[in-house]
């Protein structure tokens, strides 16, 4: 059967860090205060010649280099973010032209902090159709753009990065490697719990990440226990059958949270959010490319991609290395 192999992974951060402390000179705010209720002890922020677009190439570049293919031969790529450099054209075009592949497909993917799920599960039903044959599939932000520096119960989470995998269409036997399932939901009843207060057809203007945290709290805790479920069902897997799990790292205790509900030790999960925060579309492929780069995952690992973001979205994805 086809299906599409992850054959290497790359990352990108800004060059600033700013722990806790830092952060506490300018918002009212404390290390103690953000570690106990987050779990995140620092975060990248992007100088001005940082971009969405700049940290998706470095990211692409080097999962180029980890799976050995040249960027001439990507005919897709999918980036998600909520942060574009422009609003058009999208910002995977930049990306396309500056790695020099373009003439293939190149588009933008909104879903915030579900949007690596979504880009993933785009990019594998397009190379499982034979659109396309080798894709990058990116997670790039600089939320620090749209954060309000005042309001301490938000821009204490987040932070700015990238992370991109290649994707590969190969023949394989059932139980061979590649993308798994892929599901993914979406309710647009919550829009107010997450959200930004800006855009193009309503202020014209860029806005400000707001959030209620104690709701989303909740939501995800539910949402991604039963995504995480519903993923196992459709490919028969059971949760002690997971080697690792590669959640979005929006805060400690919902990673926490969300393993104890399926029974998953915590040794299971991949866990960055006390380096970067909360980078929205670039989390979930950060973290994986930590766990790679580390030497924790491994060829022939069975792993589990899991997030939740504004609107909301959640989704989950199963792939076998």
């Amino acid at each position: 059967m086809i299906r599409s192999q992850i054959r290497g992974s790359g990352s990108a951060l800004p060059r600033t860090a700013v722990t806790n402390a830092e952060l506490a000179e300018r918002v009212d705010t404390s290390d103690e205060w953000i570690v106990e209720r987050t779990g995140i002890r620092q975060r990248y922020i992007a100088e001005d010649d940082e971009t969405t677009s700049s940290l998706a190439i470095e990211a692409s570049r080097k999962a180029l280099e980890a799976a050995g293919i040249e960027a001439k031969d990507i005919d897709l790529i999918v980036l998600a973010t909520a942060t574009p450099d422009q609003t058009f054209p999208a910002t995977a075009t930049i990306v396309q032209h500056a790695l020099g592949c373009n003439g293939g497909i190149a588009f933008d993917v909104g879903a915030v902090c579900s949007g690596f799920l979504y880009a993933l599960a785009t990019a594998d039903s397009m190379l499982r159709s034979g659109m396309a044959k080798r894709a990058l599939v990116i997670g790039s932000e600089t939320f620090s753009r749209i954060l309000d520096w005042e309001d301490r119960a938000t821009c204490v989470l987040f932070g700015d990065g990238a992370g991109a995998i290649v994707l590969e269409a190969q023949d394989v036997a059932e139980d061979g490697p590649g993308v798994l399932a892929c599901k993914l939901h979406a309710d647009g009843e919550h829009n107010q719990l997450l959200y930004v207060d800006g855009g193009p057809s309503t202020t014209q203007t860029v806005g400000h990440l707001r959030m209620r945290g104690r709701e989303v709290f909740r939501h995800a805790v539910v949402n991604l226990a039963a995504v995480l479920e519903e993923t196992l069902a459709a490919t028969g897997f059971v949760p002690a059958d997971i080697d690792w799990v590669v959640p979005h790292q929006a805060n400690a205790r919902i990673l926490d949270a969300t393993a104890r509900k399926l029974g998953l030790p915590s040794e299971k999960v991949i866990v960055t959010v006390d380096r970067h925060a909360n980078t929205s579309a670039a989390s979930v492929p950060l973290a994986f490319d930590a766990g790679v780069r580390d030497g924790r995952i491994r060829p022939g690992d069975l792993v589990m991609f899991e997030a939740m973001g504004g609107g909301f979205t959640w989704g989950a994805s199963l792939v076998r290395l």
